[in-house]
């Protein structure tokens, strides 16, 4: 059999592929994405450059911290705060594996030091202090460095008179720091009651998953909370509270618009319309252009 028709046979034996259809070696290459919503498969590229958010059903894809950073962020305006700051194990906590090991594999996995990045930019020319929560990192569980990062974020808010984001991605307390982990929410709430007496803007964003001690801490304690579409926001998970209740949750409990219905969401807001409606809020509240980039 000569090469040519070798390569006949395999064209005539491969399953046919259907419009829309993603071929396995393209999606492995990380070429095209298929929506995890509604099934349509778009070129990779297009889907990022639309905010990682499907056109066809508005699906809100999962995204990281440098891409969020970019998205918000005027060019070159980001300047990240507590950089070198990273965990340690001061339990010598263990289960299946060493929490040492797990923080390694995260690191090398992420190139983060830890599951939040924060720092000081411009948002169309408006200042921000903003502090963006990386699920990829341990899902996004708050620990120590967390804790201490966020609350040198808030603090340096509050001196420098700025408005304050946080993008809220997590499951919550991180288990392998025990009590040095569920201080936290204590520590930065305590942060952000001296930016509030300073009468200074907070927005909180809450993006899927929202859940744990970040729920009952600082995601919550907006001046105006605002959360993308269909995030899951809670402090407990689904099972739990009906295995404890004993009685059926709601369609659609613990989602942003559920919250919004019952109180808890002021507003939800695409990711594709996020940067202008927050520019609009920073004005709304006072604050004010630079037309400089931010010193540190």
């Amino acid at each position: 059999m000569s090469l040519f028709d070798w390569f006949a046979d395999r064209r005539k034996n491969a399953p046919a592929v259907r419009p829309n259809q993603v071929p396995e070696s393209d999606e492995g290459d990380g070429l095209w994405s298929k929506c995890p919503e509604c099934g349509e498969v778009v070129y990779r590229k297009d889907l990022i450059a639309h905010a990682s958010v499907c056109k066809a059903c508005a699906y809100h894809n999962r995204i990281d911290s440098a891409e969020r950073i970019r998205l918000l962020a005027d060019e070159g305006s980001f300047e990240p705060l507590d950089v070198e700051m990273s965990p340690t194990d001061p339990l010598a906590f263990k289960d299946r594996r060493s929490y040492a090991d797990r923080l390694r594999d995260a690191q090398a996995a992420t190139g983060l030091r830890d599951a939040v990045v924060t720092g000081l930019c411009r948002l169309q020319g408006l200042p921000l202090a903003l502090g963006v929560m990386d699920f990829r990192f341990m899902g996004g569980s708050m620990g120590s460095v967390v804790g201490e990062k966020l609350t040198r974020l808030v603090e340096e808010a509050t001196l420098r008179r700025y408005p304050l984001m946080i993008v809220c991605a997590s499951g919550g307390a991180r288990m392998q720091e025990g009590m040095l982990s569920l201080m936290q929410m204590a520590k930065i709430s305590g942060a952000l009651q001296h930016h509030r007496q300073a009468r200074l803007l907070y927005l909180p964003l809450l993006t899927h998953p929202t859940t744990g001690g970040v729920t009952a801490s600082f995601a919550m304690l907006g001046d105006l909370i605002l959360a993308e579409p269909k995030a899951l926001i809670g402090f407990a998970g689904r099972r739990v509270i009906e295995q404890t209740l004993r009685e059926k949750l709601p369609e659609g409990f613990q989602t942003a618009e559920y919250l919004q219905d019952h109180g808890f969401v002021d507003a939800i807001i695409p990711r594709t319309e996020l940067r202008s409606t927050l520019a609009v809020l920073l004005e709304l509240h006072g604050v004010a252009r630079q037309s400089v980039p931010v010193a540190l």
